[in-house]
């Protein structure tokens, strides 16, 4: 440890971020980063306490603790703060395949874990992640690494969102023959379609593919199974099959008036605007306007939030986002300690931005939606909200969020984007291969496990554990990889 008193010497201080109302006008990413001199300092703020839970990634009371990946918090904070951006990169790196996705779009659970917010504010490690990686990049760090012997073993990795990359990376890493399929047109999943591109620009991903393509894996788009590409194929002609595809069923609104038109799914709208921005920078108009509309958003999580700031950036008269659950506390309650995840009400760049536009938080707590409205063309003209309560069901002890009776409040809506999260596995997907599932329609496995109910047959990502993070997905990527390696050679060293 370098700088005992580093955390008493120096405050928490963030990367910058352009105001809302002027990152607003375009689909950049808003973030300026610290020069490597001031962030060397944040990196001196690590204690390198005896117990670094910022590493752990243990489940503490229901959620994880720290970074999933294990990365090696204080030894990257220590080597950042000497300067030593080389060997920052190289630690980082030992358990971490794309900090530079992360370090834009992880919620940072490392840092909920750091010591530091005992009695003051976290160590910056995101933000130092960053650094390390983007610094590794400038300088020439990071660059293409092919095999230098390979196996004679074929993979096909169906997917290419992080969980897919990430097996991809490691299994081409130790010398077997990758072919990643993805439906898309781009490589990426919810990298690229779900995620807009002023969290994440999508020349990030372009850039960490070109290096992937130099060392010898192949991506192969518009490939989708069941249509240009069979599953009977690919288990002939690959030694295993990794199904790394995502839970890409989105959670859907039961209610009178469903059928309206200006009711999209949110993963649709982020995708097409993205494509658009992507393909013509929106001069082809294929992307669902939000222009002049008064947009409704169903969902408090982070897909509603990135619906939120999408609809403002496409020039939308209001915005209100719907939270069925109760505002969480502003501080830690006393039944949330530190190193739990802190439970607590985080207004993200999208609400940000609406304050700023509207003059107030889009959000409406305890809310839903009771009926969709619509004009005598079929079209969504209005919304009928109603106020939710919670109850305990008295047979099953869980609590309820129930509708309150009188509560109903009619308001205007030309466009409905609905973010209420995903059930699992799609189902052609699943049929194809003739995979087992579990309960959530996930792809099922033995307990840490990553091999499916078929021969030869791996899965991991959302397709395995159901809807989480990009961390997850990354760490589950590397685990199937190693499995996968096991299953083929006997013995690995992943």
């Amino acid at each position: 440890m370098g700088k005992p008193t580093g955390f008493l010497d120096y405050k928490r201080e963030n990367d910058l971020e352009i105001a809302p109302k002027e990152r607003i006008q375009n689909f950049n990413e808003f973030h300026i980063p610290l020069s490597l001199e001031k962030q060397r300092l944040q990196g001196a703020r690590c204690m390198a306490c005896g117990v670094p839970f910022c590493q752990a990634g243990m489940m503490i009371g229901g959620m994880a603790s720290g970074c999933p990946l294990n990365n090696l918090v204080p030894e990257c904070n220590d080597l950042v703060y000497h300067g030593n951006w080389e060997e920052a990169y190289r630690r980082l790196t030992k358990t971490h395949c794309f900090p530079e996705f992360t370090s834009r779009v992880c919620p940072a659970l490392c840092e909920a874990a750091c010591t530091c917010n005992l009695n003051g504010d976290p160590v910056t490690t995101k933000a130092n992640e960053r650094a390390i990686i983007e610094n590794a990049y400038a300088t020439g760090l990071v660059k293409a690494c092919p095999p230098e012997v390979r196996t004679g073993k074929k993979v096909a990795v169906v997917g290419s969102g992080p969980s897919g990359l990430a097996t991809a990376l490691q299994l081409n890493k130790r010398g077997h023959k990758v072919t990643v399929f993805e439906r898309n047109d781009r490589i990426g999943g919810l990298l690229r379609y779900g995620i807009p591109n002023m969290k994440l620009d999508k020349k990030v991903i372009d850039r960490r593919q070109a290096l992937m393509q130099e060392e010898g894996i192949e991506f192969v788009t518009n490939a989708n199974i069941g249509e240009n590409v069979r599953a009977e194929d690919l288990l002939k002609e690959y030694d295993a099959v990794v199904l790394a595809c995502g839970a890409s069923n989105p959670r859907d609104i039961k209610a009178p008036g469903r059928e309206a038109k200006g009711i999209y799914f949110a993963v649709d709208f982020l995708k097409a605007t993205t494509k658009s921005l992507l393909d013509s920078d929106f001069a082809d108009k294929k992307y669902i306007s939000a222009k002049g509309k008064h947009v409704i958003v169903i969902g408090g999580g982070d897909t509603g939030n990135d619906c939120v700031g999408t609809s403002i950036r496409l020039g939308a008269a209001s915005v209100t986002q719907l939270e069925m659950m109760p505002k969480a506390p502003d501080t830690r309650a006393p039944g949330n300690p530190w190193p739990q995840w802190p439970r607590v009400c985080k207004t993200d760049y999208g609400q940000q931005e609406a304050i700023a536009v509207f003059g107030h938080d889009p959000r409406l707590y305890t809310t839903t939606v009771k009926e969709f409205v619509m004009n005598k063309k079929g079209e969504l003209c209005k919304v009928v909200l109603q106020k939710l309560e919670g109850k305990r069901d008295e047979k099953t002890g869980r609590m309820m969020m129930v509708p309150i009776e009188g509560s109903e409040e009619t308001v205007k809506a030309d466009l409905v984007l609905i973010a209420a999260g995903f059930l699992g596995s799609q189902k052609y997907v699943t049929d194809a291969f003739k995979v087992d599932l579990d309960g959530r329609t996930n792809v099922a496995t033995k307990p840490g496990g990553y091999a499916t109910s078929v021969p030869k047959v791996f899965t991991a990502g959302d397709m395995h554990r159901g809807q989480s993070l990009v961390v997850w997905a990354i760490r589950e990527g590397r685990e199937a990889a190693k499995e996968v390696d096991q299953y083929l050679m006997g013995y690995t060293n992943l």
